[in-house]
């Protein structure tokens, strides 16, 4: 199985619905990601406010970062590699980029709601 890292901005959290206004894309890519991890799935998030040495001790997201500013989050890699950078992938290319077929709509897994800040603590 492949290890897909993601690099995000600055957040205050994963799930998109902290603050006043719910950032729809970033709730869907939640929900893909907890699929993933429900079908087997090794991916890990890193966020930029809560995690800057991951992102300083990655050569490839360094030098991205410095030739292309922030504008360039997130950042995916699997196994190491840049994959995809500057949006969120679709529910469809996290599986492919993981070596998983993707479950059909019926067989998903559902998605308990954690809250605004799943259990980060960050709100």
């Amino acid at each position: 199985m492949k290890k897909i890292e993601v690099f995000d901005p600055a957040l205050c959290c994963s799930t998109g619905v902290c603050g006043p206004e719910v950032d729809t894309a970033l709730v869907g890519f939640a929900a893909d990601v907890d699929s993933l991890k429900r079908s087997g799935g090794n991916i890990v998030r890193l966020n930029l406010g809560q995690d800057p040495l991951a992102f300083a001790e990655n050569p490839l997201v360094k030098g991205l970062l410095a030739r292309s500013g922030q504008s360039a989050l997130p950042v995916i890699l699997v196994e190491g590699e840049i994959a995809l950078a500057g949006r969120y992938p679709t529910r469809s290319e996290l599986y492919l980029f993981a070596g998983l077929s993707e479950p059909s709509a019926t067989e998903s897994p559902k998605v308990a709601s954690k809250g605004c800040c799943d259990d980060s603590g960050c709100c």
